[in-house]
This record gives structure tokens, C-alpha cells and sequence, in this order.
């Protein structure tokens, strides 16, 4: 229990100011990184007319995110964007998944890691409605129905933000409290790898699909 709440961090001084990095979160991010690649190349070595395993697999979970984007968004911004859509999904599900293996933990239990994310399908979303609407349609859309409504749909938009990062950030910190708990609790007999396999894999794979599922509806509602 003691180990609760540590964080282990590099602070670095910079121009009157501290850079201040989560040395777990960075490098347990890079593993997450390494991980995919090695996925992606061991999906696409032996590509043929019949797919082995993995081939089949990758295709499959390419297909499904494909097609989910292409329902929500038109046929070109699916073109443009199911990549990030797709990489989105299989980074936040390696993340959560990694909680499993021993000694390593998930970088999505650092809240910057899914604010960043949160961050990052914010400014897309705005940045193709400008594109699709053009600006003056765009910023027409935030005073809408009545003027005085500016304020609050303005509010409502950056609250997107906070909303999709705490909710997967609540989760997946939520489970490895609840984890940490229980294993003091009964000296980390049966019910712990339980949990642990739980959380990490039906979790994980539930918050990753509607953090991107939420990333998708925020873009389809920004270019509609």
C-alpha cells in the first residue's frame, strides 16, 4: 500500500522553470509503442490470399474501426482519419492491457497520458469542421440557438475534454486501487490474478472502444 500514490519523476530546470516528466509514464508508454510495432510487423510478414492468424486478426480489427468510422463520418474524412482511429484504439488497449504482466503498470492511470489523447481528438474534431463547414459556418455553430449561448457552448465543448480523459483515467486508475486493495486484503491469493485479468482485458478493451468511439462522435458532430 505504500507504493500508492508514488511517482517517480524527472524534474528539469528550464529557463526559471521545472519540467517535471512521469519517468513510469514515459517509459511504460515506449514499451506500449514497442509492443505495437512488433504487433504491426508480425501482423504484415507473411501477407498472402490465405491470411495466417495474426493477418487475420489485424484485418479484422482494421475492418470493424474502418467501418465504425466510415458509419460515423463520410467516406473521405473515414479515408483520412480511420488510421489515427485505428492506432487511437490499439494504443489504449495495449495500455490498459499492460497492467497484466508483472511490474508493469498502465500509462493510462497517469491522467496526462488520456488528456493528452483527449487533447489531441479535440483539435481534430475542430480543425476538420473548420475545413468541412469553413470558419464562419464553424463559429456560427457556438451561438446557436440565441447569442447569450456563446458562453455555455463554449464551456460545453472544452468539456469534452475533461470528460472523455477522467473517465478513462477514472477507470483504469479506479481498477488498480481496487486490485491493490483486495491483494492486501487476502495476502494476493486467487482473487487478485482474477481481478487483474478483469480489469486489464474486459475493462481495457471496454474504455478503450468508447474512448474512441466518444473521439469519433466528437469529429462526426463538429463536421455535420
Amino acid at each position: 500500500m505504500e507504493d500508492l500514490g508514488k511517482i517517480y519523476q524527472l524534474i528539469v530546470p528550464f529557463m526559471g522553470h521545472d519540467l517535471v516528466f512521469n519517468i513510469e509514464s514515459i517509459v511504460m508508454t515506449w514499451i506500449v509503442i514497442t509492443m505495437l510495432v512488433l504487433l504491426a510487423f508480425f501482423t504484415t510478414r507473411k501477407r498472402g490470399l490465405v491470411p495466417g492468424k495474426m493477418q487475420v486478426i489485424g484485418e479484422l480489427l482494421v475492418t470493424q474501426l474502418y467501418k465504425l468510422t466510415e458509419d460515423a463520418l463520410d467516406e473521405e474524412l473515414s479515408r483520412k482519419l480511420a488510421p489515427m482511429i485505428c492506432a487511437l484504439f490499439m494504443f489504449i488497449a495495449v495500455s490498459n492491457y499492460l497492467g497484466i504482466i508483472p511490474f508493469l503498470e498502465e500509462p493510462t492511470k497517469d491522467l496526462n497520458v488520456p488528456l493528452c489523447m483527449g487533447i489531441m481528438g479535440f483539435v481534430l474534431a475542430h480543425y476538420f469542421g473548420i475545413r468541412v463547414k469553413g470558419f464562419k459556418e464553424y463559429i456560427k455553430g457556438y451561438f446557436e440557438p440565441f447569442f447569450i449561448l456563446f458562453p455555455l457552448n463554449l464551456i460545453g465543448e472544452l468539456a469534452k475534454v475533461i470528460s472523455i480523459s477522467f473517465r478513462l483515467f477514472g477507470n483504469i486508475m479506479g481498477g488498480s486501487i481496487i486490485i491493490l486493495v483486495v491483494s492486501h486484503l487476502v495476502y494476493s491469493l486467487v482473487l487478485p490474478p482474477l481481478l487483474c485479468m478483469f480489469f486489464g482485458l474486459f475493462v481495457g478493451t471496454v474504455q478503450a472502444f468508447v474512448f474512441t468511439m466518444l473521439t469519433i462522435v466528437y469529429i462526426s458532430v463538429q463536421t455535420k
